[in-house]
């Protein structure tokens, strides 16, 4: 079994954890909301197969607001037609930025989000997407596990 990078190097963990916490709090000051930026963490942590990420920001998805039909719908955002304008363009940020190479089909979907949300709310989206694709990356490499939970969300030992 590999060593998890956050008990092995916990300093390490707790500067990644506060660098996500001045993002998450730059990305609201520039005009992210909280579910924008989880949309964000939900979308690249299913494209990166990351259980733990998805896992946990699927619950914060939930309590900052998402409705559950949106979360069941969010690999079929382009034909489910229930997202707004806004949270298409941050889940197109969160494709683009979490599938490299980015494509020409990418920069032009990279182009409409940032003439929808804004220069400071793009870039806060393009930050919130880097940042949860480092996050997902600890997590494979750790191994961190997905622990089993009840119809309110508490842990099942």
């Amino acid at each position: 079994m590999r060593p998890a990078l956050d008990k092995v190097m916990p300093d390490a963990w707790q500067a990644a954890q506060a660098f996500s916490a001045a993002i998450r709090d730059a990305a609201s000051a520039r005009g992210l909301s909280a579910q924008e930026g989880e949309l964000i963490k939900v979308r690249a942590s299913q494209l990166n197969a990351c259980a733990f990420c998805l896992d946990l920001h699927s619950r914060q998805a939930r309590q900052a607001g998402i409705g559950q039909q949106k979360l069941d719908l969010l690999p079929a955002w382009r034909e489910a037609g229930l997202f707004d304008e806004r949270e298409r363009a941050v889940l197109a940020v969160a494709e683009a930025a979490t599938v490299l190479p980015v494509t020409e089909e990418a920069e032009a979907d990279l182009l409409g989000a940032r003439s929808v949300l804004g220069e400071e709310a793009f870039v806060a989206a393009e930050w919130v997407a880097a940042t949860i694709n480092a996050f997902n990356r600890i997590s494979i490499l750790s191994r961190h596990p997905v622990r089993p939970r009840d119809s309110g969300g508490k842990v099942v030992r």
